[in-house]
């Protein structure tokens, strides 16, 4: 490939990343695809365990090395870019896979690249070599823009306390990346192993990622560095989230577009009717914009380059987009979209979830319009 098919400005897929995706969508369709995957949430659900598939989180964190992308080579990693990061996110939210990947190789990882301390740099060793699982300590709804302040105190004693809600991938993760408030000093990460915290799940409407309230009261952690890279890592998130969310709206058309070939009234395919073409149509349009600002962030992430507008842009329509685009599914597919043995369900509860996860649509267009200085409502 020349150097221009792999400039931050080209928003095409290039080989490496085509590569990439064949590799995971390959994993994913043998291993999870919807209905197993809904399976696999209707057992979990049955047994009161946690949804994820860790056998599928497994072999894509390892096998394919997906866990240690944004690890840089001399830590283990495949020193990629959040442009490989956005292909494997595409390919989840297609596949809908309940794995920890956002949470573990994205947010936590993210945050420890920025705490530039030796325990952090051990720790993201064995983060690339798949061998444990992470998750940050910080809400899911936190907005990229503003982020939360710590929830958890450093003690006397140099013990942790407090109280995180709304964190996802807590109930599958062997450690804990904790934003701790210090005294006297700046807020420091600490590193706490799972089994020292009350991770309680609670009910969520993506039954493919639930999130969890984390209790600490007495629990022991050690500094990995400081916290100033907990920021980045919330917007990283924000704009490969958009990926994720690119990923849910296509696999929506693409089904239902399938679906509506081949479903008959009145003696005619359903999707030949006019009304049915315009519909599928407009969210055609819809998707490949979607495509666009959710590359265009993924690149310029990918570039080191101040991303604060694209992912801002990405999030509110990408989020607005998968939403859209789950409901004609449902919709379109007819009564058998609105049953539970339908996996659509699945796509349009991820896709809700996802419009609210590290801001709404609404906060990125409050933020956009911060960003690009543009003056507020005439009173």
């Amino acid at each position: 490939m020349s150097e221009e098919a792999h400039s931050p400005m080209t928003l095409l897929y290039t080989e490496v990343e085509e590569e990439l995706r064949a590799a995971v969508r390959g994993l994913l369709s043998g291993r999870s695809s919807p209905s197993a995957v809904l399976a696999h949430v209707e057992s979990a659900a049955s047994d009161a365990a946690v949804p994820y598939d860790l056998e599928v989180w497994k072999a894509l964190g390892r096998d394919i090395g997906a866990a240690g992308l944004l690890i840089p080579e001399d830590l283990g990693g495949a020193g990629a870019s959040a442009r490989e990061a956005a292909v494997v996110l595409e390919e989840l939210g297609r596949a809908v896979a309940p794995v920890p990947y956002l949470s573990s190789a994205v947010l936590a990882t993210r945050a420890l690249l920025g705490a530039q301390d030796e325990a952090a740099r051990d720790l993201l060793g064995r983060l690339a070599s798949g061998e444990v699982t992470a998750a940050l300590a910080v809400s899911f709804a936190a907005s990229p823009y503003t982020p939360p302040l710590p929830a958890v105190t450093l003690g006397a004693d140099g013990t942790l306390t407090g109280r995180v809600t709304g964190v996802i991938g807590a109930e599958v993760a062997d450690v804990l990346i904790v934003p701790v408030s210090v005294e006297g000093s700046g807020p420091a990460l600490y590193a706490v192993d799972a089994s020292e915290a009350r991770i309680k799940t609670v009910a969520s409407l993506d039954l493919t990622r639930p999130i969890a309230t984390v209790s600490f009261s007495g629990a022991r952690g050690r500094p990995v560095g400081s916290a100033a890279g907990v920021g980045d890592a919330l917007l990283l998130a924000a704009g490969l989230l958009a990926s994720e969310q690119l990923g849910v709206a296509e696999w929506c058309l693409t089904t239902t577009v399938a679906y509506v070939k081949e479903r008959k009234q009145f003696a005619r395919p359903v999707g030949s009717f006019q009304a049915i073409k315009h519909r599928l149509a407009d969210l055609w349009l819809e998707i490949v914009g979607a495509r666009a600002a959710a590359r265009n962030a993924a690149a310029l992430l990918g570039a080191g380059e101040d991303a604060h507008v694209a992912v801002a842009v990405a999030q509110a329509h990408c989020g607005v987009a998968a939403v859209h685009a789950a409901e004609e599914c449902v919709q379109l597919h007819g009564g058998i979209g609105m049953t539970w043995e339908h996996p659509a369900h699945l796509y349009l509860k991820r896709a809700k979830a996802d419009e609210i996860a590290l801001g709404t649509p609404g906060d990125h267009r409050e933020a956009l319009a911060m960003l690009a200085d543009l003056p507020g409502p005439v009173s």
